[in-house]
């Protein structure tokens, strides 16, 4: 198909994407975004177009719940066939979800989840599923629910394109929020808006509608229509920056702080790296190493081999265990105990809370950037949210907070 007439079908947010795929660069591709992005239509174009390219490809579109399936995925695939121009070399059927390329017979399945905890094997006659597509991302049950439709699927062939699709949650602790957020090898992570699609494909009353409830619900207008996870208002941490940290900012970083949380099974060992800028009050959290089941010689080895710890580097540790600081010390580490006392946990996290941004490396920082992103105030069945901050899933919070001590116990902070 010529360039121009597929322009007219892609919106230019996608080029890149597309030509990623035709150029065969990644296995995954993430896109999410808001209202009115076309991310679904873009897919519903790509799997048709890469279906007629390749002799041995077919596709399986997936939903979560199978009855959303003909008012979905279905009719986008549809869109796609017709806006490409092809429609007499495809023939449709509804029972079962199903389109068929007639010159050589591939095909698009349509299946849905609800029945069923995993995939049974499905095969197809002629050549393999080299397109697979989870419309609507955070409807599924999760992670491994998608793993292991992808593990039965993706067999056979030479080469997969997975498409995953949604529009953020709310929520900041959402599975698939965090999922896009987690850096992996052969992903393409792809988010989009309507401002970067042409005004006359969405309609006037569309950007209407988006400017009326920019100015009404701010809040809302982010969420619904930018595709940002705005969050559920129980965040104990609303001043996190997901972000790179590049090799350039680090070397010249000249304030360096070290913590540890002590752990072994199932809470874990958690040691933090962080720089803090006094003058712009932000802080860089740009290193972490996290273990369980590992004795307090092995940490300390794969502190000094894998992240070029020394003698030198004070690292202020959990004083609940210790023996861990004192084991530590003698194996030649500068390390103490936490001071800790009285609301010393409140004090801390406030002033965390306090600093104009947290500024964490997800591809450096998992662990760490999961935790400070999804730490939510416990709440009553009443959804009123209660004080004090729960003492779960904060293992790199605690690390960072013994860490930063010296800085947030000065007078005036």
């Amino acid at each position: 198909m010529d360039g121009a007439r597929l322009s007219s079908i892609i919106a230019p947010a996608f080029y890149q994407v597309h030509w990623d795929i035709m150029d065969g660069l990644h296995t995954y591709y993430d896109l999410y975004g808001g209202r009115g992005s076309t991310k679904s239509s873009f897919i519903g174009t790509e799997i048709p177009l890469g279906v007629m390219n390749d002799p041995a490809a077919n596709a399986i579109v997936f939903r979560k719940v199978a009855n959303t399936i003909g008012s979905s995925v279905f009719e986008q695939i549809q869109w796609g066939i017709d806006e490409l121009g092809v429609h007499d070399l495809w023939k449709s059927t509804v029972n079962p979800f199903k389109f068929v390329y007639k010159p050589t017979g591939q095909v698009i399945l349509f299946k849905g989840l609800d029945k069923a905890k995993k995939m049974k094997s499905i095969k197809v006659a002629h050549g393999y599923f080299k397109y697979l597509w989870f419309e609507e991302l955070d409807e599924f049950a999760g992670e491994e629910e998608i793993r292991s439709v992808q593990q039965s699927v993706m067999r056979g062939g030479p080469k997969f394109v997975v498409f995953k699709s949604f529009n953020p949650p709310i929520s900041k602790s959402n599975w698939a929020n965090q999922y896009v957020l987690t850096p992996r090898r052969g992903a393409l992570r792809h988010k989009s808006c309507y401002t970067q699609v042409p005004p006359d494909w969405l309609g006037e009353q569309f950007f209407d509608d988006a400017e009326a409830l920019k100015e009404t619900n701010p809040r809302a207008y982010e969420h619904e229509y930018l595709g940002n996870a705005v969050g559920t208002g129980g965040e104990v941490f609303d001043n996190v920056v997901s972000r790179e940290i590049t090799d350039e900012e680090i070397s010249h970083f000249d304030h360096i702080y070290m913590g540890i949380d002590w752990g072994w099974y199932p809470d874990p060992f958690h040691w933090s790296k962080m720089h803090y800028d006094s003058a712009r009050q932000t802080l860089y959290i740009f290193d972490e190493y996290r273990a369980n089941k590992e004795s307090n010689a092995v940490t300390w080895n794969a502190l000094v081999m894998l992240k070029g710890v020394t003698g030198q580097d004070l690292i202020t540790a959990d004083s609940a265990e210790p023996k861990s600081v004192s084991d530590y010390r003698e194996y030649g580490a500068f390390c103490r105990g936490a001071i800790k006392g009285p609301d010393s946990v409140r004090y801390g996290i406030k002033w965390l809370q306090s600093l104009k941004a947290i500024v964490i490396d997800p591809t450096r920082c998992p662990a760490t950037n999961k935790e400070f992103t999804t730490y939510e105030y416990e709440r009553t069945e009443d959804g009123e949210i209660i004080s004090g901050y729960p003492d779960k899933d904060n293992h790199s919070i605690d690390s960072v907070r013994y860490g930063m001590e010296r800085v947030w116990r000065r007078k005036g902070q």
